[in-house]
């Protein structure tokens, strides 16, 4: 039965045979609010076997209900309610009246708001983000690998789809080694509850939009990781996913409506062409599919024009970061959502959290692409996205061709060059994020072909260039894999399981290689974390000269001069030609080394880069 929801779109409406099993009052979600909020209205969902049937009766200083609603589905009511100013804090039943029946009673709690100035403090680019995978970063609480009930049971460190007990717990064990080495935010994936029959270690096919996955921990510990977070410096990110749901939640076994997700005759996969979206020639059937089209047989398409999934996505979004106090969302999968509702949800939750960041994953193919989806509306899109900035992958493909290219007019260095140029298309592209690699493509060290020095180069220009730069756990000790198939990109940190041969946590656990690729990431990163310049300082770059690029981070305080040269072979260049920017400076110190450096004359071994920070000049 469950198999046929995902074919047919009589069937998916709802599913029928289930109604016996669910109890009287299943749920109330959200399950608990705060009073204070900027917006009043609140609508909560109500599930239950057959919960339409009753009246909602409830009686509260300060909350008015407003509405019920009765959908198709008869385990359902949405009920709207109003919170004036003068509701206070504190816990009110919500009765459930039906006539010769036993009412049901929720006791719904209102607490009161936290204002820390560390709550929802937001991610900018004076941050370094650390993204991780929680299943295979660190095994904390062994008890926890295997949860009775749960659809997938089994524990297979050997298999790449199997689950391998990574936790949240493990992750605040090792917090202080992500401090240590210049780390000042954590995104993990998605840690709610994905309870898939398999291969749901991913987090991306969620199935309770309130719950953390008991396999990785609770509510209660995910909250204590935030808390603890912030008392280290850290900051946290939660990785959110609007475009689709885990077939397996309770909201496609048993629907609200037809309505809820989007219905097609037979199995209608996205194209996955987010040029549809944009293109002024385009066919509205392309378009629809893009948007509409299921990511995944086990990953329903929502339905994002329907009000009552935006109320529901929007409060819990805002839930979570009330009750937890994370600092920035990612948004996952960004160019297949409802544009409007995007840039509704977006305003509605900076209303609530002004400091808040917020990033979409817009794997696209040019800055034009990733330019549409941010905010400004600097390419005539129509309206605005209030998306502050993108994943940008555009940057990440131009420093692979830097790195890998071969010199051309538009081609090797001159690439990232040209890319850069572009950044006129967006608001302010300080705000993208930066990376080299992430969970869903091959590792950088794998793309550089091994090259150490490639490595190096590319690390060097991540920590340098304008925007949030973001590594992938375990770049910065040489983890490698190509993404065909994916998991061979998402291995186990080594010695994040008491049974590991090596702890790749200690410096007495790596590799002489590792140590040192560990430490020339940790130089840069810390150097950045305590260089304003790099973080919020203006970027001059000049156009590469035979395959030598260079470019400028530099505020009134400092200035850093990056110089990369793409040639397999060792070069020297003058520096004349960069007076512009080097204003009479004659020494420099190396960033790495800590080596005073001559800037008459500069010579660099090939693939390599040199990061040098600007001496005054003495007279």
């Amino acid at each position: 039965m469950r198999k046929s929801l995902l074919l047919t779109a009589s069937c998916i409406l709802m599913a029928l045979g289930l109604r016996a099993q669910i109890p009287a009052l299943e749920r109330v979600e959200p399950m608990s609010w705060w009073t204070g909020m900027s917006n009043p209205n609140l609508q909560l969902l109500v599930h239950g076997n057959n919960i339409a049937s009753r009246q909602v009766q409830l009686s509260y200083p300060g909350v008015k209900l407003v509405a019920v609603h009765k959908v198709e589905n008869s385990n359902y009511l949405f009920i709207d309610f109003k919170l004036f100013s003068a509701a206070v804090p504190g816990t009110f039943p919500i009765k459930f009246v039906k006539k010769g029946e036993k009412d049901l009673t929720y006791n719904y709690t209102l607490k009161v708001r936290d204002h820390s100035a560390n709550r929802a403090q937001g991610v900018t680019n004076k941050d370094l983000i650390y993204l991780l995978m929680p299943d295979r970063f660190s095994n904390g609480d062994p008890s926890n690998d295997v949860v009775k009930g749960m659809r997938e049971t089994g524990l297979h460190r050997d298999s790449m789809y199997s689950r391998h007990g990574g936790d949240i717990q493990g992750l605040m064990n090792h917090l202080d080694y992500l401090k240590d080495l210049g780390v000042t935010t954590v995104w993990m994936t998605p840690e709610i509850e994905n309870d898939e029959p398999h291969a749901s270690y991913h987090g991306y096919a969620v199935t309770d939009y309130y719950k953390i996955d008991p396999r990785y921990g609770t509510n209660e510990l995910y909250k204590q990781y935030v808390e603890k977070c912030h008392a280290m410096g850290l900051k946290v990110i939660k990785d959110l996913v609007h475009n689709h749901i885990g077939t397996e939640s309770y909201l496609i076994q048993d629907m609200p409506m037809k309505s809820w997700v989007h219905q097609w005759p037979k199995y209608t996969n996205s194209n996955f062409r987010d040029m549809a979206v944009m293109d002024p020639h385009g066919s509205a059937l392309d378009k629809k599919i893009m948007l509409d089209g299921w990511f995944d047989h086990r990953m329903a398409d929502l339905n994002e024009g329907n009000p009552y999934v935006q109320n529901y996505l929007t409060q819990n979004h805002i839930w979570w970061v009330e009750y937890a106090g994370i600092d920035g969302f990612r948004l996952d999968t960004y160019p297949y959502n409802d544009a409007a509702y995007m840039a509704k949800w977006a305003q509605d939750v900076k209303r609530e959290f002004p400091r808040l960041s917020i990033f979409g994953e817009t794997l696209v193919w040019s800055a034009a692409n990733q330019a549409f989806f941010v905010q400004g509306d600097r390419v005539n899109r129509g309206f605005d996205t209030h998306l502050p900035g993108v994943t940008d992958g555009v940057v990440k493909d131009a420093i692979m061709e830097a790195l890998n290219g071969k010199e051309g007019w538009t081609d090797g260095v001159a690439r990232l060059y040209a890319v850069l140029a572009q950044d006129f298309l967006y608001e302010d592209p300080t705000r993208n994020t930066i990376f080299l690699d992430n969970h869903d493509m091959s590792r950088f060290l794998s793309v550089v072909n091994d090259d150490y020095n490639k490595y190096k180069s590319g690390m060097a220009m991540l920590m340098t260039l304008r925007g949030v730069p973001q590594m992938y756990y375990g770049d910065e000790i040489l983890m490698k894999g190509i993404s065909n198939p994916d998991g061979l990109v998402r291995a186990d940190f080594s010695g994040g399981w008491k049974e590991d041969k090596d702890n790749k946590f200690t410096a007495a656990g790596r590799s002489k290689e590792e140590n040192d690729a560990f430490n020339y990431v940790r130089t840069l990163a810390n150097y950045r974390k305590n260089t304003p310049a790099l973080q919020t300082g203006k970027l001059m770059q000049f156009i590469p000269q035979k395959g030598i690029y260079v470019y400028f981070r530099y505020d009134d305080g400092k200035t850093v001069m990056v110089v990369y040269n793409s040639n397999e072979k060792e070069e020297s260049t003058t520096t004349d030609y960069f007076a512009e920017r080097i204003k009479g400076a004659k020494k420099a110190k190396s960033v790495i080394t800590g080596e005073t450096v001559n800037l008459d004359k500069l010579t660099i071994p090939g693939k390599s880069t040199l990061v040098l920070e600007l001496l005054p000049s003495t007279k």
